[in-house]
């Protein structure tokens, strides 16, 4: 619905213009007060539906496994993510955590039968109960066996698995992965977007982090 509402939006505001164009050439009063009051009634009807369809999302804990998919302002939804295994350790090779690593792996995956696709410019961090951030650590990652780019184009039915490293304090309490793709004119056009996950106040979808998990070395 709201790629839909987009569309008539653009458009729309394309025959405005137009007609608009056409009024003051021939210098119709009717005409474009007409055409300004309706774009100002769209505008507040769309406004309505963005702020409304935020205001009534919520948020959405994700399980081991669970997909999460990414549709942004395109059409198709075929790309997909999942935590298919978490694990902590207090070493990966030569490094050392602050508090703990937390070794997350990501599955890609694509339902698309038709078409190469790929996830755009990743940005993975992790979220706490107090609504605290936390980035990748990308020096431990290093430390890890060569893993794939989250951008890895995949074709028809694929997937592959990637693990990515967080150093979170032994104190955090309910850790969650926040994946979120696209540039910024995707961030910005999704700003603005009904109903979708990046609109404006709109709440998200993050995968849980079970943190009754053995800790142990890695190498």
């Amino acid at each position: 619905m709201g790629v839909l509402l987009m569309a008539m939006t653009i458009g729309g505001l394309i025959v405005a213009a137009i007609l608009f164009s056409i009024s003051i050439f021939t210098k119709v009063t009717w005409l474009q007060n007409f055409i300004i009051g309706g774009v100002v009634v769209w505008f507040v009807f769309y406004f309505a539906m963005l702020f409304g369809f935020s205001a009534a999302s919520k948020e959405k804990d994700l399980a081991l496994n669970e997909p999460k998919e990414f549709c942004g302002f395109y059409l198709d939804c075929h790309m997909h993510t999942a935590v298919t295994d978490v694990r902590k350790t207090r070493t990966i090779g030569n490094k050392t955590a602050t508090g703990e690593f937390y070794i997350m792996k990501v599955k890609v995956y694509s339902d698309a039968r038709a078409a190469t696709l790929g996830l755009i410019t990743v940005d993975a961090h992790v979220v706490d109960a107090e609504r605290r951030t936390y980035d990748r650590d990308m020096d431990a990652e290093a430390q890890l066996t060569p893993q794939p780019d989250f951008e890895k184009p995949i074709a028809l039915v694929e997937s592959f698995e990637k693990e990515i490293v967080f150093d979170l304090p032994k104190e955090i309490q309910n850790p969650r992965l926040d994946l979120r793709e696209g540039y910024g004119i995707d961030h910005a056009i999704e700003a603005v977007l009904v109903d979708d996950e990046d609109s404006i106040f709109h709440k998200r979808n993050y995968f849980s982090l079970p943190q009754s998990v053995q800790t142990s070395a890695v190498q």
